[in-house]
């Protein structure tokens, strides 16, 4: 028979959660000052009208820079717990994260080629 007395304090933390969440956004809903003006009620909410096309094209760097943090976060996260878990994966552990590392380097390759690390 399955024992739902264990499942009580995560249901109890997603109440809570729920309740400080809806709390929060009630109170600043009914404490919170109403007065619309044209400038905040403009689209981009700085007191300019927009001046360029919302399709405009961004530099390609943005998107190297991108995917290089995409390359150190993965990394970083994938590192830590199998560092703690070193001794118990053994040498397929080792060899399955070496195998990973490898792919991880043939992309921080191509953003170094691709001039993503020099910066103007």
């Amino acid at each position: 028979m399955l024992d739902l007395g264990n499942y009580l304090p995560i249901l109890f933390f997603i109440i809570v959660g729920i309740l400080v969440g809806a709390g929060a956004s009630i109170v600043g809903f009914l404490l919170g000052t109403r007065k619309p003006d044209p400038e905040k009620n403009s689209p981009y909410e700085c007191g300019f009208e927009a001046f360029e096309d919302a399709r405009m094209k961004f530099d390609v760097r943005y998107y190297l820079i991108a995917i290089l943090f995409i390359i150190f976060d993965l990394e970083i996260a994938f590192l830590f717990p199998w560092a703690v878990v070193f001794k118990e994966l053994g040498l397929f552990g080792f060899v399955a994260m070496m195998i990973f590392l490898a792919i991880l380097v043939v992309g921080f390759i191509y953003e170094w080629k691709k001039g993503a690390l020099e910066w103007e």
